[in-house]
């Protein structure tokens, strides 16, 4: 979701799958008080860390059902069309997660956006309430709680989850004591009212939006709640609206996903192209078990050596082959630590630094998760789905079927799922890698499906976490500009080609292989009739 990776920079699947500047975390207590029955307008001023756009801060009920109760504040940021004399709207760009900064995407992205869609658009985005800019808030939990591999539930190397019980109970009552009223707030349907209020002080009639990973669940739901509000969406990286699969069973989804995107990290670290440090194996098919047998043997190894510092254990390995299938610009490293780890044989594996979340990240990933929906209490039913799993899906080690802090949450006020339904306006673009590690192809088409006609879906034949301007495949790319700009779309669900190779620098004296050419874009058509043909999927 995100996205749902971590990586030592940051724990994407956590804050889950962009940067996020630190802040002062405030209580409720501490939030600003009253505000109106309607936003004001926005206060912009150049970012103090991007100054080419404009940031403000939008004041939003604390809880909606006292909308003159006390309230927190929205970071939001904003890059004008260069061009107003054809300027459209606003596009929102609505980041994944739970936690992700909108803002930190739009200060990466926003000039490419910009200049893709021709200036029809100011570019706007935000830090959902918890993150980055925004209020935030803080479970006030354990350093060790803290890395990925016990926040992640993975499981012990036989299998066993009663480390994993003991960190969610800990956690769920570190969140219960510290988290207060704002931990509470968080949760995807508050997210949807933040950015309807987002919409009026912005003063547009409508917004078009570009939601990725978990924002497709956010954008989905505020296009069911809010369809005559929606411009133009379009909906990257999706994940499974189905009420009875959100929240958990995105996660366990991932297991399959792993599987379906492994063989492009294999053939990648099979290549003869690649250099003694990065090539795995001889065939793409020694790769899996070569990486199974290394993973169990590094089950074994102390998680700090003799010298207290993190050692590279069987889980560790396996979260980071998590994060690395989220881009193939991750292969390098990831190709160098099994290849390290491979080559010590018996001697202590290589130090590692610790993939960890700061308490306040963890706090609305965690939030969000728990809060939109109830998870099953019984623990046996943890162990049971873990041990099936873990035989079905080696890769992932029963991880994503494990127990998480929302099988002790205290707070049992979670709002009623929305259902997706085909009842709006058609006028969704969807655009999906075949090989996403986080949110999979099949999740998508159950999205395509409770969308029906209101949507067109791109599956494009790719790897890793993310479609529009990320895997290089411009014929997709092309079809979701030309949505966003001229409202055509593709007549019918469509899939594009491959994208071309990433692969290291050629060596000196090399030339490197040519990229594939795409297949080409099929024939689009202007969105917004429900007269215009659809093939649904399976």
């Amino acid at each position: 979701m995100g996205r749902m990776a971590i990586t030592n920079r940051k724990a994407l699947a956590l804050a889950a799958c962009a940067g996020v500047a630190a802040t002062l975390a405030v209580t409720p207590a501490q939030a600003a008080p009253a505000v109106a029955a309607k936003p004001s307008a926005l206060a912009w001023a150049p970012c103090a860390d991007a100054p080419a756009q404009e940031c403000a801060d939008l004041s939003v009920p604390l809880d909606y059902r006292e909308p003159k109760g006390r309230s927190v504040s929205v970071a939001v940021s904003r890059l004008r069309s260069d061009r107003p004399e054809v300027r459209r709207g606003v596009l929102l760009v609505v980041p994944g997660g739970p936690g992700d900064s909108g803002r930190g995407k739009l200060a990466i992205v926003g000039e490419r956006l910009r200049a893709e869609t021709r200036g029809a658009y100011d570019i706007v985005s935000f830090d959902p309430r918890g993150v980055g800019g925004s209020t935030r808030a803080d479970c006030g939990l354990d350093r060790d709680d803290l890395e990925v591999t016990r926040l992640r539930p993975w499981p012990a190397p036989d299998g066993d989850i009663s480390g994993s019980v003991a960190v969610a109970r800990r956690v769920a009552e570190r969140c219960a004591r510290n988290g207060g009223e704002l931990i509470r707030s968080f949760s995807t349907l508050n997210e949807v009212r933040d950015i309807e209020r987002l919409r009026q002080a912005l003063g547009e009639r409508k917004l078009s939006a570009w939601a990725t990973s978990y924002g497709t669940y956010v954008g989905a739901v505020y296009a069911q709640k809010y369809p005559d509000r929606v411009d133009r969406m379009v909906l990257d990286s999706i994940v499974d609206p189905d009420p009875s699969r959100v929240e958990r069973g995105w996660f366990a989804n991932m297991s399959g996903a792993v599987e379906d995107r492994f063989p492009d990290f294999a053939k990648w670290a099979a290549d003869p192209a690649r250099d003694a440090r990065h090539r795995v194996a001889e065939r793409p098919e020694d790769v899996r078990p070569l990486f199974l047998a290394l993973a169990e043997r590094l089950d074994r190894v102390p998680e700090r050596g003799p010298d207290g510092k993190e050692r590279l254990t069987g889980n560790r390995l396996r979260a980071r082959l998590q994060s690395a299938l989220y881009g193939d610009s991750a292969f390098p490293g990831l190709a160098e630590l099994i290849v390290s780890a491979r080559d010590v044989g018996d001697a202590p594996p290589p130090a590692v630094e610790p993939m960890s979340v700061s308490s306040a990240d963890a706090a609305v990933h965690i939030g969000v998760i728990c809060n939109d929906v109830r998870w099953p209490r019984s623990v046996a039913s943890y162990e049971r789905d873990v041990a099936a799993d873990r035989l079905r899906y080696p890769l992932t080690a029963g991880m994503p079927a494990n127990v998480m802090p929302c099988a002790f949450w205290k707070n049992d006020t979670a709002e009623k799922p929305v259902r997706i339904t085909d009842e709006g306006p058609s006028n969704i673009l969807m655009v999906q890698n075949l090989r996403d590690p986080a949110t999979p192809h099949r999740g998508a088409l159950r999205m395509r499906e409770a969308l029906g006609d209101r949507a067109r879906m791109v599956s494009v034949d790719s790897g890793g976490h993310g479609a529009y301007l990320r895997n290089g495949n411009a014929c997709g790319d092309r079809t979701v500009t030309a949505f966003l700009t001229t409202g055509e779309r593709p007549e019918r669900d469509a899939a594009r080609g491959r994208r071309p190779r990433v692969t290291l620098p050629a060596p000196p004296g090399t030339r490197p292989r040519p990229p594939r050419r795409p297949s080409p874009c099929p024939r689009t058509r202007p969105g917004g009739s429900r007269s215009t043909p659809t093939r649904r999927p399976p």
